[in-house]
């Protein structure tokens, strides 16, 4: 009988036994790959990872970088005891300055003990279902739980049902719309939003309702596909684009087989950087199409008008031309009409810091108007 080393180690059930897997080297402060972001994508656990990238003037990959905070707080003005909506929820960074005016933490907690007149509530709006419970999460650790945020997973065009739903039956103090894509959404090449990276071309806000991109392409016509690259991104290349696109054979079902399409139709009649900005206009107009986006926005200018209290304000961040001209116009309209007090003629745009430290702030508009 041989001796038994006391020192060994006990012997592995190899059958059983689950191999180690060592995480992926994070490859210096530029990785280039998304998934190798893992840093970024933990700021609790990497702060300097973070800092390092703001300081590049970059945004995290996975976060994004709320736009005219100081700007839109001074239009809208939250006050204590307040009723608002973020009708774009997003990361929550808008949402949770709204919070910390109208619903102060040291209020929130004597809430707890009986009602205060000084306690106001915000009703969020977001249609991804992959970041809400997230955002949800990160603003409840910051204190402001259910009793004073109220997150619906939902498009902004159901902003009239959803007040009716919390019996705000006379509208909101304030609302505010941010119709930016979140950099958490556009980051991630799964999303499809970016050919940064390859990924599936979808796009869809909402990943299980409707038609993909690759899938609306697909249905899409020549003229039809023409029409929305003209309508929704003012694509001067739109008919050739659509004619070169619809002439592919096998369907067009990554972000990055679209963009070297559209490189590949606008080749040897453009420069680099002009075709470049046309590749851009394509997948904003595919966007807009997929998610109904003009749709909804003119369903949430309609309904302003009876989802504000009386001096009730909005503030709208919008991005282009399109979105741009039909907030204008839905203001100005509104102002002849007598439904609001006033608005404004200049759009408020980002600072040139502001802009160089976030330069997704560069094409932002702010536009507002008051309620009579």
């Amino acid at each position: 009988m041989s001796e038994t080393d006391p020192n060994a180690p006990a012997p592995r059930d190899d059958a059983s036994a689950t191999p180690h897997r060592r995480r992926p080297r994070y490859k210096g402060t530029h990785p280039r790959r998304y998934a190798e972001k893992y840093k970024e994508l933990a700021p609790e656990q990497y702060p300097d990872a973070i800092e390092r990238v703001l300081a590049r003037g970059q945004t995290p990959a996975g976060q994004h970088v709320p736009i005219l905070v100081d700007a839109v707080l001074a239009v809208l003005a939250p006050r204590p005891g307040e009723r608002g909506v973020d009708a774009t929820l997003g990361f929550g960074g808008h949402a949770q300055r709204f919070l910390e005016r109208i619903a102060p933490r040291d209020v929130v907690d004597e809430a707890r003990d009986g009602p205060s007149a000084a306690r106001g509530e915000l009703l969020a709006l977001d249609q991804d279902p992959l970041q809400l419970p997230r955002t949800v999460e990160r603003l409840a650790k910051l204190g402001f739980g259910s009793d004073v945020l109220h997150a619906r997973r939902t498009n902004f065009a159901a902003l009239g049902a959803e007040l009716t739903a919390l019996g705000w039956d006379d509208g909101a103090d304030f609302v505010f719309a941010d119709l930016g894509v979140s950099s958490m959404q556009i980051d991630d090449p799964a999303r499809g939003f970016t050919f940064k990276f390859d990924g599936p071309l979808d796009m869809r806000m909402n990943p299980k309702k409707g038609l993909s991109a690759a899938q609306w392409l697909a249905r899409a016509s020549v003229e039809e596909l023409a029409q929305a690259l003209t309508d929704d991104s003012d694509e001067p290349h739109a008919l050739r684009i659509a004619r070169f696109v619809k002439a592919q054979r096998s369907e067009l079902a990554t972000t990055v087989a679209l963009a070297e399409c559209v490189r590949e139709a606008l080749a040897g009649r453009a420069d680099d950087d002009a075709i470049e900005s046309s590749v851009r206009r394509v997948f904003q107009a595919l966007r807009i199409e997929v998610n109904d986006e003009f749709g909804a926005l003119e369903a949430l200018l309609r309904q302003l008008p009876t989802a504000l209290r009386a001096q009730g304000r909005v503030g709208i961040l919008t991005f282009h031309s399109g979105e741009d001209r039909r907030v204008k116009k839905a203001f100005e309209r509104g102002l002849k009409d007598g439904v609001y007090a006033s608005t404004n003629s200049d759009v408020v745009r980002a600072s040139p810091e502001e802009r160089r430290s976030n330069p997704r702030s560069a094409p932002a508009k702010l536009r507002w108007a008051r309620r009579a």
